[in-house]
């Protein structure tokens, strides 16, 4: 499943494997938060507002494509449990952002934390 065929399917999903995988689920995970634009102004002013709701933003990365399209990126960086509502609800947020800046929201990544094993 592709995130932007069904969004909460698809957190639902790799909040799942991660926990079925053995991640811990009591860690605070970081979450990026991917967004792209062809346009630096448009990418500029997502960066800016996603400071504004207390997120970090990553410097802008720049990509030419297979066709030579000129493609920047940035990451949003949050800081939650592994827990589907949470984020869900970023999710939701980056969507809302993506779309009021006229930018592409490409989902979101986190990294499998190992458990702490007590002694």
């Amino acid at each position: 499943m592709e995130f932007h065929e069904n969004p909460l399917a698809f957190n639902k999903m790799v909040v799942e494997s991660l926990l079925e995988d053995g991640s811990d689920p009591h860690a605070t995970y970081v979450i990026e938060h991917h967004f792209s634009s062809t346009d630096f102004n448009k990418l500029e002013k997502a960066a800016v507002a996603a400071y504004k709701y207390g997120f970090e933003a990553t410097d802008a990365d720049e990509y030419i494509t297979d066709d030579g399209e000129e493609i920047l990126s940035f990451d949003v960086v949050a800081q939650t449990t592994l827990s589907v509502e949470a984020i869900n609800e970023q999710t939701k947020k980056m969507a809302e952002m993506a779309k009021e800046f006229g930018v592409e929201y490409d989902g979101w990544g986190t990294e499998f934390i190992e458990p702490e094993l007590d002694d």
